[in-house]
C-alpha cells in the first residue's frame, strides 16, 4: 500500500513538472513598450528586439545590476537612471521573463549612486 502511495505521489509530482506554465516571451508588448517612450530612437524593430536581447543575455551572464544600467546609459549617451531601468526591466519582462528571477537578485540592495 505504502509503495502504491509514492507511486502515485510521484506520478502526480511529474504530472505537475510537465504541465506546469512556461515563461513565454512577447516581442510585441516589448516593441510597443520601447517605443512609445521616447529617448531610444531604435531604426527599427529587429535592432529595438537585438538590444533587448543583448539586454537578456547580460542578465544570465549574471552582470550586476549596477554595472547593466551603468552599460544601458552609455550605450544611449544619457544620465538617466530611470530610461537605462526601464529597457531592463522590459526587456528581461517582455523578451526572457525566465531571467526575471536573476534580475532580482542583481537588483537587491542597489541604491542610485549619490
Amino acid at each position: 500500500m505504502k509503495f502504491a502511495i509514492a507511486a502515485i505521489a510521484t506520478a502526480g509530482a511529474a504530472a505537475a513538472m510537465i504541465v506546469a506554465p512556461v515563461a513565454n516571451a512577447d516581442a510585441v508588448a516589448y516593441l510597443v513598450n520601447v517605443h512609445v517612450r521616447p529617448g531610444y530612437n531604435f531604426p527599427n524593430a529587429d535592432a529595438a528586439i537585438g538590444y533587448g536581447n543583448t539586454i537578456c543575455d547580460r542578465v544570465a551572464a549574471k552582470m550586476s545590476y549596477g554595472e547593466l544600467v551603468d552599460q544601458v546609459k552609455a550605450d544611449f549617451h544619457t544620465a538617466d537612471y530611470y530610461q537605462g531601468a526601464y529597457l531592463i526591466n522590459q526587456a528581461v519582462n517582455e523578451l526572457c521573463p525566465a531571467q526575471i528571477w536573476q534580475l532580482r537578485q542583481s537588483a537587491a540592495g542597489y541604491t542610485l549612486p549619490a
